[in-house]
């Protein structure tokens, strides 16, 4: 599948703002889902997961588009991978780096013990507002002000050093995975010394690191440098399989959110394979459908079975309006590729989209197959709504458009239309369960809003 946004997600981010300690919301980020994409972290990222103790199954990795260069761990044993860290990386050593940086983080359950630096900051900040406040009211009103103004920058340095004291912890624990999961240690030290390139270039460099939430890259390079070049794996070359599998990645990722910038970077007489995907992408989106599938027909000639070739081929026709031309390549691209649920869901679209009857039957196994495989893909679920209201089945359409809105965090539309499958589903069925599921964590969910909506007024 093309580079699809499927939803946004939240963090939180701690800051001491005014006088207290508060958790603060960041925008929303749109979650870019590719399966080319997922099984490459997947890859790079299982031997540093066992490393640290945890198991590959329950930690994610996943691709947010936000062109800052950043990655980060929220709640969870999610590591947050910004699409514009994934482009700024020279290669996979150092993506794996920062990989292996954020376990260490999730490992020391950093993003919970965050919260306890929040209160510690919060109690100071507390105590001189009422030693402040107590004096101004005793007349001494210069005197009180500059208590409370003492108290915010301690309560700030408070914080600011129980985050660094984090970030070193999570340098030394990311140092050690990639040691015992025999990755050398280079790219994580060229990734810090790119980032205190940029640190001079925005002119925010600083010889004292002690109001910085991170302690300065050129500290975390000293540190790390003596432990990495002791290490046995520093001379370990990249391994060349999966160096092309990023390469590749990383040039269709350009070609999908800087269309502009990827035509520039891999012009026409370029012709390797990442060369290929981005302009291919860049085309697509920038709807040349003749040069964009000339560039699929590039890729093809190279690897006809290639499943990923074929899942651009395919997507490149559907979404060109070609959608019955999008089955065959779809078709063998699921073929090629089993157990890529995404992949799935594009051929489910393909299939529907071509409004023929006789091939709704095969999108419905489709779709059914690549949920149960993967139940957190909205458009999925969209999908298989659209196939069972074409069957009239309006109880398990219902319960489809709750899945999807339940997913997009549509909560009031996830709880109507989940009573509205419970009302025409046998009750105990396995779909009756899930509809009721549906319906009691989106009805807390609106008690909720409803709550804060109030609060904010």
């Amino acid at each position: 599948m093309i580079f699809r946004h499927l939803r946004t997600v939240r963090h939180l981010m701690l800051g001491l703002l005014l006088f207290f300690a508060a958790a603060q919301p960041a925008a929303a980020q749109s979650l870019l889902r590719d399966s080319e994409t997922e099984l490459m972290f997947r890859d790079i990222s299982n031997p540093l997961i066992s490393a640290a103790g945890l198991d590959p199954k329950s930690v994610k990795i996943v691709l947010l588009n936000d062109p800052e260069i950043n990655a980060f761990v929220a709640q969870g044993q999610i590591v947050y991978i910004h699409s514009g860290l994934l482009t700024a990386a020279d290669n996979v050593n150092q993506l794996q780096g920062v990989i292996a940086h954020e376990l260490g983080h999730v490992a020391g359950g950093h993003a919970i013990r965050i919260y306890d630096g929040a209160r510690q900051a919060t109690g100071i900040t507390i105590l001189s507002l009422l030693l402040g406040a107590a004096a101004i009211a005793a007349g001494a009103g210069d005197a009180g002000f500059g208590i409370i103004a003492a108290g915010q920058q301690a309560a700030l340095g408070n914080f600011l050093s129980f985050s660094r004291a984090q970030e070193s912890t999570a340098d030394l624990a990311g140092a050690s995975y990639l040691s015992k999961a025999g990755v050398t240690g280079k790219g994580s030290l060229e990734f810090f010394k790119k980032l205190q390139n940029q640190e001079y270039r925005l002119a925010i460099y600083s010889k004292d690191s002690y109001d910085r939430t991170h302690p300065l890259s050129s500290e975390r390079i000293q540190a790390l440098e003596q432990i990495y070049k002791k290490d046995p794996a520093w001379a370990k070359p990249i391994d060349p399989k999966l160096e092309a599998r990023f390469e590749r990645v990383k040039a269709k990722l350009l070609g999908y959110v800087t269309p502009k910038q990827a035509v520039t970077l891999y012009p026409e007489s370029n012709q390797s394979i990442p060369a290929h995907y981005a302009r291919a992408y860049a085309y697509h989106l920038g709807a040349y459908p003749d040069k964009a599938n000339a560039e699929a027909e590039a890729l093809l000639a190279t690897s006809p079975d290639d499943p990923f070739f074929l899942e651009l081929k395919g997507q490149i026709l559907l979404e060109g309006g070609h959608p019955k031309d999008a089955i065959a390549p779809l078709r063998k691209a699921v073929a090629q590729a089993p157990d890529q649920p995404m992949i799935a869901v594009t051929l489910g679209h393909a299939l529907i989209a071509s409004e023929d009857s006789k091939n709704f039957a095969e999108a419905k196994q489709v779709l059914k197959n690549a949920v149960n495989r993967d139940n957190d893909n909205p458009f999925a679920w969209l999908q298989l709504g659209i196939v069972y209201d074409h069957e009239g089945d309006e109880p398990r359409a219902a319960l489809a458009s709750a899945e999807q809105n339940n997913l997009e965090g549509k909560n009031k539309i996830a709880l109507a239309s989940a009573k509205m499958a419970m009302a025409g589903l046998p009750p105990g069925t396995p779909d009756y369960l899930r509809a009721q599921d549906i319906a009691m964590v989106s009805e807390e969910a609106v008690k909720k809003d409803k709550k804060k909506g109030a609060r904010d007024k």
